[in-house]
């Protein structure tokens, strides 16, 4: 092997490991960079009726084509009754109802458990999941909803529609807590659910 081909391999090796540095470092920074739910959420201005303007997809919205929304209702309990709607593409209404609760970090938490499981089966723990506002305007009109793993992701708004100057400055504050904002998927709001 001449002077010139070593010389050449240890460049190749060296580049290598730089790429390999690089690429697990920027990884790193996602994986560091931790999920925070808002500080405070008065549960009394957070529920009502929540528009879904955008969501990474997932596999219990995959018949939903338009018109997504969320009702929060409190309940005397302390809980908050949750019915998600839709149009399915053939035009038809679907419907789910939950359970939402706070996960036990303090009153005014913005870190929830949800389920959509039954009432005989709400025991397991498994069949909550977290639900965190992550991003939420001062005037209670826009909303961002995740949770730890970045598997999940909505922005919601209090109308229909959002302007793109608001849209982008919630992309901002998610990028910021590690989500990719590139996957998510607009949603169309035509008409107001019955």
């Amino acid at each position: 092997m001449t002077r010139v081909t070593r010389w050449a391999g240890a460049v190749m090796v060296g580049l290598s490991v730089v790429a390999a540095v690089a690429w697990a470092q920027s990884g790193q920074e996602s994986l560091t960079t931790r999920v925070r739910p808002v500080q405070k959420l008065d549960k009394a201005r957070y529920v009502g009726t929540w528009y879904e303007i955008a969501r990474y997809p997932n596999f219990f919205e995959r018949k939903c084509v338009s018109d997504v929304t969320a009702e929060y209702v409190a309940r005397p309990d302390g809980k908050i009754e949750v019915t998600n709607k839709c149009r399915k593409e053939d035009g038809t209404w679907a419907s789910a109802t939950g359970l939402a609760r706070t996960d036990g970090q303090g009153t005014g938490t913005a870190r929830f458990k949800v389920t959509f499981a039954p009432d005989w089966l709400r025991w397991i723990p498994w069949l909550w999941a977290n639900y965190w506002v992550i991003v939420l305007d001062g005037d209670y009109q826009y909303a961002a909803v995740g949770e730890p793993s970045r598997e999940y992701l909505w922005i919601l708004s209090r109308s229909p529609k959002i302007d793109d100057d608001t849209l982008n400055q919630m992309r901002a504050q998610l990028r910021k807590q590690g989500y990719d904002t590139d996957k998510l998927v607009l949603t169309p709001q035509k008409a107001s659910a019955p």
